[in-house]
């Protein structure tokens, strides 16, 4: 999808400057923001390593076990339907620990970690369950308490004070959570099936 998605933004760009007769702007912009874009990334693999490295010494010296484990009474409400054999809940714990610090590259492996052990755990391989749903919403409107990856965007933009979005990030992605967990609570009765029992995430 996102491949036609941007084929379709280019072909639009082209066609639009033709008509225009800006083709020759096309052609320096693509080249220019082509550039800048290798330097974005370059400026933020610094960044990028620092806090990846203090997330693989975490998980490796058993902070994020022994955090997932504080996050466990937290999460067990909202997840009610992750039976105890299964490890998805501490995946799922260690995935939330990344998006509270903004780790958006650690974020993604254990994310696909967390949905692979759900669905190992879902007796109904046709539809997603419930706990899926919801861990999609909280990795998705994740509450971020060190927006590392914004910050960093700022100060390779030029920004003097990159952390002071701060309470902003802490304020929009609470709001994101609460409401996102809300639609889940309020919209999964509507579509689960009529076998299915309300206090069970199956």
């Amino acid at each position: 999808m996102m491949n036609w998605l941007f084929a379709g933004m280019i072909c639009f760009s082209f066609v639009f400057a033709v008509c225009c007769g800006r083709v020759e702007q096309l052609s320096a912009a693509a080249l220019e923001e082509s550039v800048g874009a290798v330097k974005l990334v370059i400026e933020l693999c610094g960044g990028m390593c620092l806090w990846s490295g203090a997330m693989r010494i975490a998980q490796r010296s058993g902070l994020t076990e022994r955090l997932s484990r504080l996050m466990s009474p937290i999460l067990r409400p909202l997840f009610k339907g992750i039976p105890a054999r299964c490890e998805a809940l501490r995946l799922i714990s260690m995935n939330m620990v990344a998006n509270f610090i903004g780790l958006g590259n650690a974020v993604i492996p254990l994310g696909i970690a967390a949905m692979r052990e759900l669905e190992r755990c879902n007796p109904d391989k046709r539809r997603a369950s419930d706990t899926m749903v919801m861990f999609v919403v909280l990795n998705t409107a994740s509450l971020q308490i060190v927006p590392t990856t914004t910050a960093m965007l700022r100060l390779a933009a030029g920004s003097n004070a990159p952390m002071e979005i701060v309470p902003a990030v802490w304020i929009a992605s609470l709001c994101s959570v609460v409401s996102g967990v809300a639609a889940v609570f309020l919209f999964s009765p509507l579509f689960r099936p009529s076998h299915t029992t309300p206090d069970s995430f199956h």
